[in-house]
């Protein structure tokens, strides 16, 4: 018994056209291997879409990667993830379920304040799943599951949330594995992180989503799952999705003036052709600003030497602000001092700024109308420009 164990897919999700191609071309290569391996099954747990309404064009390149499924004779099975799922249901995950291209395993019922869910069985799996929501609201509700009973089967939980034993003592809503019904197998989605027990495992993402994930991961992973039921062992292969090589510049810098030309330099040392360059900038700036580095000089460099992909990060790059009086005891007085620096009376509404500060701060009184708290604002700063 084999199957392909893949999701957060984030189709569409990239704005650079580069990597949302590669994420694309990731995704393909995903499917070709589970084909070529003649795997009984593909599971796509959550995310396949960055969006639940998708692009026309991702839409199209989509339904083209399912037909290749259903022509090998490759049942596949989705349940949706925090970014594809909708509260009505109406999402394209519903489109190309109808298309007959997979099936979604949410089958739920209530009773009394719990929830089974019912299984899909195929061959000798039983599937069950359960949809991720957004801010981890699956997570109370997933409290009170129950799985109806499928004797005989081996039954694989398909989920798209946040498990405690992943995450460790992050301070974000999460469900343990013991609060979960059991399972022979949990197909995971959601978290983009390299975890897997003896019958668990978060799939990965399909590609990096983000500078950061390609800065750690550099590449997409899904895994190839094998369940021998004479010694109902379960083997899990991670198959790597590598396409294009990455390189990670780290510059410091601390003069915006020059700073052009010293990440110039540092591009020429290296062979960056048809590769993706992460720029990874941190310093600090006495004097200048960010925007006087010239960025489209230094595109333009990286395209003369035939990169694939250059993207920067300036989150730690910063300008060491200029010093306050010592004697600033709370906040008007910072707000009359920055006034005091920046405007004079021969800047137009300078003599006003400190007055409309004064008003914008004003709040809303309990229970006090919307209409009624804008129409005091709005005279208040009327009467403050004489208008």
């Amino acid at each position: 018994m084999k199957f392909a164990h893949m999701g957060d897919c984030h189709l569409g999700g990239w704005r650079f056209p580069e990597l949302q191609e590669l994420n694309f071309q990731s995704f393909s290569k995903a499917i070709d291997i589970a084909i070529k391996e003649e795997v009984d099954m593909i599971l796509i747990t959550g995310d396949l879409f960055d969006s639940a309404y998708p692009s026309i064009d991702i839409l199209k390149r989509t339904f083209a990667e399912f037909r290749k499924i259903k022509e090998a004779r490759i049942p596949c099975f989705i349940i949706a993830g925090s970014h594809d799922y909708s509260v009505s249901g109406k999402t394209f995950l519903e489109v190309l379920e109808h298309a007959g291209f997979c099936k979604n395993t949410f089958i739920s019922s209530e009773r009394e304040d719990n929830i089974y869910l019912e299984p899909v069985t195929f061959k000798e799996y039983a599937l069950y799943g359960y949809p991720g929501m957004k801010s981890g609201l699956e997570v109370p509700k997933l409290k009170k599951v129950f799985l109806q009973d499928a004797p005989g089967f081996f039954k694989i939980f398909m989920l798209h949330t946040t498990l405690t034993e992943a995450i460790g003592s992050l301070p974000i809503d999460s469900i343990s594995i013991d609060e979960l019904p059991k399972a022979d197998y949990y197909a995971l989605g959601h978290l983009h992180v390299d975890f897997a027990k003896p019958n668990i495992a978060y799939s990965g993402p399909i590609y990096p989503n983000n500078f950061e994930e390609l800065e750690e991961l550099k590449h997409g992973q899904f895994y190839l799952v094998e369940y021998n039921p004479n010694t109902r062992s379960i083997n899990k292969t991670k198959i790597p999705l590598k396409i294009k090589d990455i390189i990670i510049l780290k510059i410091e810098l601390d003069n915006s003036l020059t700073s052009t030309e010293k990440i110039m330099s540092e591009l020429d040392k290296n062979d960056i052709e048809d590769k993706i360059v992460l720029l990874r900038l941190s310093g600090s700036f006495k004097s200048g600003k960010v925007s006087d580095i010239r960025f489209h000089e230094i595109e333009n460099f990286s395209k003369d030497k035939k990169v694939y992909c250059l993207i920067k990060n300036t989150s730690k790059l910063k300008i060491e602000e200029s010093s306050i009086s010592l004697e600033i005891k709370d906040m008007h007085e910072v707000e009359d001092n920055i006034i005091k620096e920046h405007f004079n009376s021969n800047t137009k509404f300078g003599d006003k700024i400190s007055s409309l500060l004064r008003a914008l701060s004003i709040e809303k009184q309990e229970d006090e109308k919307n209409q009624t708290f804008e129409d005091r604002l709005m005279s208040e700063l009327k009467s403050i420009l004489n208008f």
